[in-house]
């Protein structure tokens, strides 16, 4: 009994400590859905741990309120869509609260995380002159209130990576709970139509979660997308890469092929020789 005893503490004591993040993402206000993420301290560093199985509620951590299931992938991170069977428990409150539940494991014990959410939404126009106005309100008291001191962020959306519109990285909602952007990015390469997609954002706030909205504006430099699959190039497929190239590899090829005919009719000369 006090070998198993003993066992069993040691088994307890080799846990280590898993940390368990809950983030709320809102995007243009339609999809809406939370990330879970897992990380330890391991060998004196902070990981990420995947293969965690966690669950999601809404209100509470009542089966009733639960709104699914996942695993945390190798970067530690879990994404659940918000279901539409939450609607109900959504619509109740201007503040809602989401939990995360982890299940225990070998390595680690079960925890829960939570966030507490005030509804929100931002809106996005155009002015003159390539002027960006976006606003930033909360739901209270069944009306939406416009909310100052709100950091924002304007982008425009590259395949790359976002970039900000012009030199100032963020800006903060006023009184009215808006942000004026001036887009200085001349000759952007937009679509075929020269149209570019803006974004005003909210990150990592701690009452409202994430937020985006996006806009479509033309005020890029039109684009005609042309295909070079037929033509030959350096990363074409195979079968047309430039004739120099070919020419080339294969020029190699005959000399070396031709040096070991040569070598071996030479030595059959020597062998008859001898």
């Amino acid at each position: 009994m006090l070998a198993f005893f003993n066992e069993a503490c040691l088994s307890q004591a080799a846990k280590n400590n898993l940390i368990l993040g809950l983030g709320y993402f809102n995007s243009n206000n339609q999809v809406q859905y939370l990330k879970a993420s897992t990380k330890s301290k391991i060998n004196g560093k902070f990981r990420p741990v995947g293969d965690i199985p966690v669950r999601y509620y809404i209100s509470s951590e009542d089966p009733a309120n639960l709104l699914g299931k996942a695993v945390t992938n190798d970067k530690g991170i879990a994404h659940l869509f918000i279901p539409p069977s939450a609607a109900a428990a959504w619509k109740k409150s201007a503040k809602q609260s989401f939990l995360v539940v982890s299940d225990s494991t070998k390595e680690y014990d079960g925890v829960h995380s939570n966030f507490d959410l005030t509804k929100s939404r931002i809106q996005i126009d155009t002015l003159p002159d390539r002027q960006i106005q976006a606003t930033f309100s909360e739901f209270r008291d069944s009306v939406w209130v416009a909310v100052k001191g709100v950091d924002m962020k304007v982008t425009v959306k590259r395949l790359g990576g976002d970039l900000n519109v012009n030199e100032t990285p963020t800006y903060t909602t006023d009184s009215l709970g808006l942000i004026h952007a001036d887009f200085k990015l001349d000759k952007l390469p937009g679509d075929s139509a020269g149209n570019l997609t803006i974004i005003a954002e909210v990150d990592d706030n701690d009452v409202y979660g994430n937020l985006t909205t996006e806009k479509s504006v033309p005020w890029g430099e039109p684009t005609q997308y042309v295909s070079s699959y037929n033509q030959r190039s350096l990363f074409a497929r195979r079968g047309w890469s430039p004739l120099w190239l070919e020419w080339m590899a294969y020029s190699i090829i005959a000399v070396v092929w031709g040096v070991m005919i040569y070598l071996f009719f030479q030595i059959r000369k020597l062998k008859k020789l001898a």
